[in-house]
């Protein structure tokens, strides 16, 4: 196997303004996704799913900025594995579903990745104001599925601030790479490369949408509207290495 930290570049972007709602959940309802070689990761005993909305910006694959296909929007469904490397545990995402609003960049990930990935018309909403000394901000991301608009919303206050070092919000969003069970049963891995985010506190998010039909009638038990917990991250460039197979 390539080393994946020798692996060339597969993607460059932006991801701005990531909405993470997250449930916690039953890891028996987990485990059919498990790709092999990872296993299941938790913070402090507890296991998490999350519903994830972001802004991919200034999109260029293998260098080359595709027409039409730079900026959009992006909703997914993760959770979180680690897989022991040479150097120790590697902490990773495992998605069980993503939304975005082209087709071509949803068939790119199926083919290059054997990710779960489904076009459909989304849209996104970020508005801050000054309420006295405080600012407040509101971000929506939505999308049409089976005649009916989707959404997910949080209510941001005040300016972003570093992740606590332990925390459950570093816990979420310091997972920096992925993996994709593939069709041979081998699974996939790559790295993904950003700095550390700096994080909004969420005084409110919600989540509107049709779980049984989106993910499957096993989630409708534990995601709902009301999030257990939820913040938005500022997001930075990121960089996303060609996979590598880790296991048969």
């Amino acid at each position: 196997m390539v080393e994946p930290e020798k692996a060339s570049p597969f993607l460059t972007a932006e991801w701005r303004h990531l909405m993470m709602l997250n449930y916690e959940i039953d890891p028996a309802v987990l485990e059919p996704f498990v790709p092999n070689g990872t296993e299941i990761d938790d913070w402090e005993g507890r296991t998490y799913c999350s519903v994830v909305g972001f802004l991919f910006l200034k999109t260029r694959v293998l260098g080359f900025p595709i027409p039409f296909h730079q900026d959009f929007e992006e909703v997914n469904l993760r959770f979180y594995v680690r897989y022991k490397g040479e150097e120790g545990w590697r902490r990773g995402v495992v998605f069980i579903k993503e939304l975005v609003p082209r087709f071509a960049i949803a068939w790119t990930a199926r083919v290059f990745y054997n990710e779960n990935y489904q076009s459909l018309p989304m849209g996104h909403r970020l508005e801050f104001r000054e309420e006295g000394a405080a600012r407040k901000g509101t971000l929506e991301y939505s999308w049409r599925f089976q005649s009916e608009t989707h959404r997910m919303l949080a209510t941001i206050l005040g300016d972003p601030v570093p992740l606590a070092e332990g925390s459950e919000q570093q816990f979420i969003a310091e997972h920096y790479w992925g993996y994709a069970a593939q069709k041979d049963g081998t699974t996939l891995e790559y790295r993904v490369e950003h700095p550390p985010w700096r994080v909004h506190r969420a005084e409110s998010a919600e989540l509107s949408a049709d779980i049984e039909s989106l993910y499957g009638e096993v989630f409708t038990e534990f995601i709902g509207p009301n999030p257990d917990s939820a913040f938005v991250a500022e997001g930075s460039p990121v960089t996303v290495y060609r996979g590598q197979p880790i296991a048969r």
